[in-house]
């Protein structure tokens, strides 16, 4: 049983990838203004099947609605588009989406019941998209106040109508997005004591040196886990918001989140490798690193020994790759497989064109001590 298995598909770094309900195909983007749709083959390689082009700028975020089929991707040219199968034709039809927005679109997640999604933008806003079946197209509603920066990251609480917001104002918060337009009547929670209509701030937290460049809902929506750009991780839960577990890390600043469990998360980010953190009564604690180190040959040649290579070869058996599977940051995380709420696979993208997808019980029986 293999703990991970990487798959290098691009040279440029990776900006955002989305898997399909079944996983069998993938829709990735990279330093381009297209995104692209892949496709699993038996042996488990991934190939490129088709190429999604209507962008004119770098492509920032993608997301894919494994129920509905439907893809959405945003773009620096301050669009978003959603992406139909077209069975008669056998293409992906793009849809209109009025975002109304100045600045570049950053990030696009859609909601868990897939009838609506949010775009994060540098215009200091957040779109909640809906279809609007009268004219076919995606219309947009704004929550503006109080954001003052460019949004970074954006999560949906599990009951579709409560959402959290990262940007670069070092704040993270939560909003209600319940539209009349839709009729939402959504069930009330800590997070919601009250039913509250739309761009409603239910909660804000400060994380005072640091833009949150990852935010994540627990798998119950109980909890709530951020990182910021302070190296941060925090966690505060719904019953308890004034109470916020703060963990300064001694790495470079993390990306991104995942939860393991109810009790567990994982983060990634300019180390280039993912790290178990544990939520205990005492707050966050460390649990191990992910990804085994990779034992390079030639790690014990003398002084003299490396000297000699270096005159006759001009160059060193040392080399110049890192021990960890992904060579350069990892941008974004994916929960791919969870059973009972807990997390049984994941996958990664980084700075260095890599997918990497990991096992998560391989893991465990390959690190002593290892629980999630």
């Amino acid at each position: 049983m293999t703990t991970k298995k990487a798959h290098q598909l691009f040279v440029a770094p990776i900006s955002g990838h989305a898997f399909n309900a079944d996983q069998s195909k993938m829709v990735i983007s990279d330093s381009t203004n297209n995104a692209y749709i892949y496709k699993r083959e038996s042996d488990g390689k991934y190939t490129k099947e088709v190429e999604l082009k209507k962008h004119i700028e770098r492509i920032k975020s993608v997301d894919w609605a494994p129920n509905s089929n439907r893809i959405v991707t945003c773009a620096g040219d301050r669009n978003a588009y959603v992406w139909n199968w077209d069975a008669e034709k056998g293409e992906w039809k793009e849809s209109l989406v009025l975002l109304r927005i100045e600045r570049a679109a950053t990030y696009v997640r859609w909601s868990p019941k897939e009838d609506r999604f949010a775009v994060g933008s540098g215009a200091r806003l957040l779109s909640i998209c809906y279809y609007d079946s009268e004219h076919d197209w995606w219309v947009s509603k704004h929550i503006k106040k109080p954001i003052r920066s460019t949004i970074l990251c954006v999560d949906w609480h599990p009951n579709n109508y409560i959402l959290a917001v990262g940007s670069c104002d070092f704040k993270c918060r939560v909003f209600s997005s319940a539209l009349k337009e839709l009729e939402d009547k959504p069930e009330v929670s800590p997070w919601m004591p009250k039913l509250s209509k739309f761009s409603t701030l239910l909660a804000e937290f400060d994380t005072s040196d640091g833009w949150v460049h990852g935010v994540k809902f627990s798998p119950s929506g109980a909890k709530l886990a951020w990182v910021s750009h302070d190296a941060s991780i925090n966690v505060v839960d719904m019953s308890s918001q004034e109470a916020v577990a703060r963990l300064l890390v001694t790495s470079l600043p993390l990306l991104s989140v995942v939860w393991g469990s109810e009790s567990s998360i994982v983060c990634a980010g300019h180390d280039n490798y993912p790290v178990l953190y544990n939520l205990t009564p005492e707050g966050l604690q460390f649990g191990a690193k992910l990804d085994v180190d990779k034992k390079k040959a030639g790690g014990g040649v003398s002084a003299m020994a490396r000297f000699k290579q270096l005159d006759s070869r001009g160059a060193d058996e040392k080399g110049t790759s890192l021990d960890t599977t992904h060579q350069n940051a990892i941008v974004e995380m994916r929960a791919t497989k969870i059973e009972g709420g807990e997390l049984k696979q994941f996958s990664s993208v980084g700075k260095d064109g890599k997918l990497v997808l990991w096992d998560v019980d391989a893991l465990v029986s390959a690190i002593d001590g290892l629980k999630i």
